[in-house]
C-alpha cells in the first residue's frame, strides 16, 4: 500500500476526517536518522500528523511546523508539511532506548515526559500562526486532541500507530483526525462517540489490511461520508548544497576564517534527512569573499 492520505466530510458536512498511511515515509525517517524503536514510534506519529495537518492547510505553498520539547529522554522531535503532501522530520535524540510501558506498548510518553507541544502554520500573511499547549501525556495524539480543543477550539479526534518489527523496520504507520464543525447535530456526536469508543487501534486496523477509506468508515460508520480528495504523500526534504551554502554565509566572519585556516574540508548535514554536503577550503574561501563583498555593499 502506497502512503497516502483520504480526506472526507460526513452528516452533510458537518464532520470532516482525514486518514493515512504511512509505513514507507516513516521507515525513510528511520533509516535516514538511525532510530531506535520507541523514537521511530514517537516520530513517526509526528510524521503522520504533520502530514495530515498540512494537507488541511488551504494554501499548497503554506508551511506547518510541529514541535515537540519534552523533558524526557528524547527531548524533542520536530516535523514540518506542505499542503501537497511533502513531510519531513527529525528526533534530537534518536537512539533512545527504554523499557516498554505498562501495557506492553513502546512507551513514547515515557521518552517524550512533560513539555510542550508548539505548532506554526506559515500561510504566506505577514506574520505565522503560532498556538502553543501543554503536553498531555506525551503520546502525541492525545496532545493533538488537546491542542485542537484548547487552542483552535475545535473538538477533535486523533488517532496514531507506529508498528515496529522485530529488525527495528516500520511494519505498518498511520492515523487519523476527526473534526466536528459547529453546526454538528447532537445525533452525529451522540454516534461519533459510540464509534470511537470501539475503534480498534490503528496500527491493528492497518495490520488487518485496512486502507485510510475502509478506517474512515469505521469511525464513520452510521453517518453517510463523501471521499473529497485522496493525496499521495511521502518524506520529502528540499535541502541542497547551495542552501546549505546560504547558511554558512550566514554565520560570523570569524568562524568562516576559523574554519580556512584550519585547512580542512567540511562536512554539513542537514538535520531533516541527514544529507551530507562538503565544502572544501576554496569554496570557504569564496563564501568568505561573498560575505565581504556583501558588508562592502551594506556600508556603501
Amino acid at each position: 500500500m502506497n502512503d497516502e492520505i483520504i480526506r472526507v466530510t460526513a452528516a452533510q458536512g458537518t464532520v470532516r476526517a482525514f486518514a493515512i498511511t504511512s509505513k514507507q515515509l516513516t521507515e525513510q525517517a528511520r533509516v535516514c536518522h538511525r532510530t531506535s524503536p520507541v523514537i521511530s514510534a514517537a516520530l513517526g506519529r509526528l510524521l503522520a500528523a504533520g502530514a495530515m495537518m498540512g494537507i488541511m492547510m488551504k494554501e499548497k505553498d503554506g508551511l506547518l511546523t510541529l514541535q515537540v520539547l519534552g523533558d524526557g529522554p528524547a527531548k524533542g522531535l520536530v516535523v514540518t508539511a506542505d499542503g501537497a503532501g511533502h513531510v519531513k522530520g527529525y528526533p534530537q535524540v534518536p537512539d533512545v532506548e527504554l523499557s516498554v510501558n505498562a501495557m506492553g506498548k513502546l512507551d513514547v510518553g515515557g521518552a517524550i515526559g512533560g513539555g510542550i507541544l508548539r505548532v506554526v502554520k506559515d500561510l504566506g500573511l505577514r506574520e505565522p500562526y503560532v498556538g502553543t499547549t501543554q503536553l498531555q501525556t506525551g503520546e502525541i495524539a492525545e496532545d493533538l486532541t488537546y491542542y485542537f480543543a484548547s487552542s483552535e477550539q475545535v473538538p477533535s479526534s486523533v488517532g496514531l500507530g507506529v508498528l515496529v518489527d522485530t529488525d527495528c523496520s516500520i511494519r505498518q504507520a498511520g492515523g487519523f483526525i476527526l473534526q466536528l464543525m459547529p453546526d454538528a447535530s447532537d445525533e452525529v456526536i451522540a454516534q461519533l462517540e459510540r464509534n470511537i469508543s470501539s475503534l480498534r487501534s490503528v496500527t491493528e486496523m492497518l495490520e488487518q489490511g485496512l486502507t485510510p477509506e475502509h478506517m474512515l468508515k469505521e469511525l464513520l460508520a452510521g453517518l453517510e461520508m463523501e471521499v473529497l480528495e485522496q493525496i499521495p504523500v511521502s518524506f520529502a526534504c528540499n535541502c541542497s548544497k547551495e542552501r546549505v551554502r546560504k547558511a554558512l554565509i550566514s554565520i560570523p566572519q570569524s568562524d568562516i576564517k576559523s574554519m580556512i585556516d584550519d585547512g580542512e574540508p567540511i562536512e554539513v548535514k542537514c538535520q531533516f534527512c541527514n544529507q551530507a554536503y562538503r565544502f572544501d577550503t576554496d569554496e570557504l574561501q569564496e563564501m568568505l569573499a561573498r560575505f565581504l563583498d556583501q558588508e562592502t555593499g551594506k556600508e556603501s
